[in-house]
């Protein structure tokens, strides 16, 4: 098949959170601000993780069929649903899943929250490794417990896990889960089967269940494998709670359908008492739908997309060590996140900011959000058009050609 994927879709009038809104004093307005009709005083959003490529057309076909049915009302996986999933973990991860180890919820971050609401007391301490996916650390706040980061070493221009400080952090009896984000956003690590079976061993040791967010585990880049957490042993998957997604691989995220995988009983039994608290026993109509469709036809369309993106990073690449080479690209091994080191510009976070948004009017995610240890750092979504990743670049050479500190 052949997508274009230089042309640019218009998301206007679609209720589109990363082309419709933008956040202001912490709240988030609808605006016109990155409409092409604002010419020069466009902002171009690259920041929230969702794509600007269509989705697989089989998927597009799918949902217009069950909508020209006409009737919405409840609905439920089928048998068709649970063994697309079981097949999907099998052929892409060699992991062989059961149908009732399988539990809906419409998204990862929902999930999260449910998970910690299931395995902890406020006042428990839950294990992260920042910078990382801002969303853990509201999911940790909000249910009253305390974070506790074994934070992530960057040297070399790369990032690894300090699994000396992983040890004594999850000595802390107080500690009852730690949350692993592989492939890791936003530093973009594949973290490798090594790493992943130390990280394992010292939170079985510790007693600390892990839950593993794997929604980007379908976006590798060339010369990387991904290894799903709870392949590695019995012991971890016993220990462990998976969550995966179409989401991210295929750009469905607004469809609202995650899968959350749990093989010990006990721990299932403990997260479906949270799911009926919280009311949550239905699903999505359009996402199961969408889910089928993108994991039984779409992997064309996702190898497609993969090759585009790995070509837009190395477009950005090259054109930052030629127009701003003050700015340092972490290499990528899977996502479509591009962590960006901006030291070597010399400014505050406050400067960056007004820099990158007033001045460029590009529209990133800042580096603090994911962590203290991200403040000197940029987070690039680079899944979109070619053009409008060049015309971003293009506005960052001139403002940090004229850019003036006040």
């Amino acid at each position: 098949m052949s997508l274009d994927l230089n042309k640019i879709h218009p998301r206007h009038g679609t209720n589109s959170v990363k082309w419709e809104f933008i956040w202001r004093d912490e709240i988030l307005e609808q605006g016109d601000h990155a409409h092409p009709s604002q010419g020069d005083q466009q902002i171009l959003p690259m920041w929230v993780a969702d794509m600007d490529f269509r989705c697989p057309e089989p998927v597009i076909e799918a949902l217009h069929e069950r909508v020209s049915h006409g009737l919405f009302g409840y609905s439920a996986p089928t048998d068709e649903y649970f063994s697309t999933i079981i097949d999907w973990t099998s052929s892409r991860y060699g992991w062989e899943i059961e149908k009732e180890w399988i539990k809906l919820t419409p998204g990862v971050v929902p999930a999260v929250h449910m998970l910690l609401q299931a395995f902890t007391s406020p006042g428990d301490k839950v294990l992260i490794q920042r910078p990382v996916y801002y969303p853990f650390s509201s999911a940790i706040e909000n249910n009253g417990c305390e974070i506790v980061s074994n934070t992530l070493i960057y040297e070399n221009g790369s990032y690894r896990m300090d699994f000396d400080d992983l040890a004594e952090k999850t000595a802390d009896p107080a500690v009852k889960v730690a949350i692993l984000c592989s492939p890791h956003n936003p530093v973009s690590r594949v973290w490798t089967y090594d790493e992943l079976k130390q990280f394992g061993e010292i939170c079985l040791a510790n007693n600390v269940l892990v839950i593993s967010d794997e929604i980007h585990c379908d976006l590798i880049f060339s010369g990387h494998q991904f290894v799903s957490f709870p392949t590695i042993s019995e012991e971890f998957a016993q220990k462990s709670i998976t969550c995966f997604a179409p989401s991210k691989t295929f750009n469905l995220a607004g469809l609202k359908n995650s899968n959350i995988i749990i093989p010990d009983p006990e721990i299932r039994e403990k997260f479906e008492e949270v799911l009926f608290r919280n009311g949550l026993w239905g699903t999505n109509s359009f996402g199961i739908v969408a889910t089928i469709a993108a994991y039984r036809e779409g992997v064309p369309w996702l190898n497609e997309v993969m090759a585009y993106i790995e070509a837009n990073y190395r477009f950005m690449k090259e054109y930052l060590a030629e127009h701003i080479p003050e700015i340092k690209l972490v290499e990528p091994e899977g996502t479509y996140l591009i962590w960006a080191d901006c030291r070597e510009l010399g400014l505050s976070p406050a400067e960056r900011k007004k820099l990158i948004l007033d001045v460029a009017g590009v529209y990133l995610d800042e580096g603090e959000m994911f962590g203290p240890e991200g403040e000197d750092f940029e987070r690039f979504n680079i899944a979109c058009p070619r053009p409008i990743l060049e015309m971003a670049l293009n506005r960052l050479k001139e403002a940090v050609r004229n850019y003036v500190p006040a």
